[in-house]
């Protein structure tokens, strides 16, 4: 997977690079298509995923199988963290 970066509206300094990836490659990420259909035909995903250093991000990004080009990062809130655990535990 090839991660583009350039000119997204995140924070770089907040949030690296590498714990993008990490996030995104998290093998217990929870991935979910959203149900809405967009107008420019682009699909988005949503991923909640945990980085090396226990990190725990929410992404939001799409995807042509080859690029990932991530279009929001933040920290996960505390019910989304949750429900990472709870479906984290089921693969345990």
């Amino acid at each position: 997977m090839e991660l583009d970066i350039i000119d997204v509206q995140i924070d770089l300094r907040k949030i690296k690079p590498r714990e993008l990836e990490e996030a995104l490659e998290d093998p217990f990420a929870v991935r979910l298509v959203p149900d809405v259909e967009r107008t420019d035909g682009e699909s988005r995903y949503y991923a909640l995923g945990r980085t090396v250093s226990d990190r725990y991000l929410f992404l939001s990004f799409w995807t042509d199988g080859k690029v990932t080009r991530v279009v929001a990062a933040r920290d996960m809130s505390e019910c989304e963290q949750r429900f990472y655990d709870r479906k984290y535990a089921e693969f345990k």
